[in-house]
């Protein structure tokens, strides 16, 4: 759960910046944000979140 909270956190400071810094429009940026509603409650939501699950374990497995 922690980790939901955190990709959250991330992905709304990146739409920030791209709304302060590239230009993008925050009708743009609210549309994006429906699509991500509409993509949690569709049936390809579970392949989503197991494949952001095993991203983020890959990366936590790096050693350096």
């Amino acid at each position: 759960m922690a980790l939901s909270i955190s990709v959250v956190v991330l992905l709304a400071i990146v739409v920030f910046l791209l709304i302060r810094k590239s230009g993008l429009k925050a009708g743009h940026a609210a549309i994006c944000a429906l699509l991500g509603f509409y993509l949690a409650s569709s049936s390809i939501a579970p392949s989503i979140s197991t494949l952001t699950t095993n991203v983020a374990g890959m990366i936590g497995g790096l050693k350096f």
